[in-house]
Parts: C-alpha cells; structure tokens; sequence
C-alpha cells in the first residue's frame, strides 16, 4: 500500500502539472501554425512563424509593451514607497488609533477592486489622469498586500538593532532605509512578483481607465484586437497572446531559483 502511494503521487503531481501547462502549450501550438491548422491538433499541420510579423503588423503590440512596462514599473515603484512607509509606521510607531488603521488595511484585503471601479473612475477624472499611465496605477499604489506584508516583515527585524542605529545617531527614515529595507529584500522580491504579474495581466480596470493607443496596456489592446466584429485568425491571435505572455514566461524560466527562494524566504504561501 505504501509502495502504491508513493507511486501515485509523483504520477498525481506529473498530471496536475500537465493539466496547468496545457493551455500555454495549445497557444504556442496555435502561434506556430497558420490559418484554420492553429486549432487542429495533426502532427501532418502546416506549421511557420508567419503569425508573429502579421501579429505585430495589426495590432501595435510594440506601444502596448511600452505602456505595459511603463504601467507596471511606475505602479510598483509607488507601491513600494508607499507600502515600506506604512508597514514601517504600523510596525514600530506607536500612535493613537495604531490598531484601528491596521485594522482597515485588512479590511481592504476582503473588498474586490471590482467593486471600486465606478468611484476610482470619477476620482481619476476629477484629477484629469483619464487615459494617463498614473490614473490606471493610482487605485493601486496604497496595497493593503503589500502594506500587510512588509509591517509583518519589518515586525521580525530585532529592536535591537534599531536601537543600535539609533546610538549611532541615524533618524527614523535613515535606520529605515539601511536597517529595515536591506533585511527585507526577500520579501521585497516576493512582493514585486506578485504585483508585476498581476498588473500585467489587470485587464477590467486599465479597460475602463484608458480610451487611446497611447496609454492602453496589452491586455486591453489584445482584447480590441480579438474582437469578433474584425474576425478572429487563430494563429495570429495566438502569437500575439505569446508575445504577450512571453516576457513573464521568459523572466520565470530564467530566474525561476531566485523566485522561489524569495517566496520561502519571505514566507508567501
């Protein structure tokens, strides 16, 4: 019996890791075979690299990376001030109300940003950052996952050295910024993960928040661009779906160690 269930759970976990995979396989299948053999699985299909110039050519996937990374990039440099601020403040500050603001932020963690969309809209209007790069970041910046994490983080570092920082005469943000955040950096990673794939992927909100070529990110070029009233090529709009998945997929298959090391380091289950 033993013997059965060691055989059983590698040939489980071999099955569950073909079923995860499975979907990104059809689409790399689809990109490499043209016309109407993208969805007929014959190893007798045609098969080229026809879709991924055509791809590039109809959609302008070139600006949508742009504002993509742009997004992303400027949206986790926010965050990663912001949250290092707060988590700090609601790990070592005491203050009136400490646990009450703490409290909130895991409220936060329970409302679905869906739920948002209709006032973050009207906020970012009244600021005029409609289809500007830091109106899609700006309901974002303030992570209550972020904020969580680093205060729990940050709760773990030693007073002790804190105290010795402040012996040396260094004030709270420079004990910050050479105490806590050098100690923190493997949850720091763990985070940027987290936040750079999902708004990579955000699709609902940039949607609403963006209305020009000039400022839509690639999930919602990719949508425009599959819409049914244009006519759907299966080979190209699997290859422009792989371009688009391609630098996430890529930067996991190269730093795949160090990703999960930070994730254990840091504690993300």
């Amino acid at each position: 019996m033993k013997a059965v269930r060691h055989a059983l759970i590698p040939a489980a976990g071999a099955l569950a890791g073909l079923l995860w995979i499975a979907p990104l396989l059809l689409l790399c299948w689809g990109a490499f075979h043209p016309g109407g053999e993208a969805m007929r699985l014959s190893l007798q299909a045609e098969w080229g690299l026809a879709n991924f110039p055509q791809a590039w050519r109809v959609a302008p996937f070139a600006r949508y990376l742009v504002n993509t990374v742009a997004i992303v990039a400027l949206l986790l440099l926010c965050q990663i001030v912001v949250c290092t601020l707060a988590g700090y403040a609601l790990a070592r500050m005491r203050f009136p109300g400490r646990g009450l603001v703490f409290g909130l932020v895991l409220v936060q963690l329970m409302v679905m940003p869906e739920v948002l969309i209709v006032e973050n809209y009207l906020t970012i209007a009244r600021l005029g950052q409609v289809d500007h790069y830091l109106g899609v970041a700006l309901p974002y910046i303030a992570s209550a996952f972020g904020i969580f994490l680093l205060r729990q983080t940050f709760m773990t570092v030693p007073q002790e050295l804190e105290d010795a920082a402040r012996v040396e005469g260094l004030g709270r943000l420079a004990t910050l910024l050479k105490v806590y955040v050098p100690l923190a950096r493997p949850t720091y990673l763990a985070y940027g993960l987290v936040s750079v794939s999902y708004h990579w992927n955000n699709f609902l909100w940039p949607l609403v928040a963006t209305q020009t070529e000039a400022s839509r990110p690639v999930t919602v070029g990719m949508a425009l661009f599959a819409a049914p009233e244009t006519g759907v090529d299966w080979g190209v709009l699997s290859a422009g779906t792989l371009l688009s998945v391609g630098p996430l997929v890529l930067a996991f298959l190269l730093f795949q160690r160090q990703f999960m090391q930070s994730f254990m380091q840091a504690g993300v289950k």
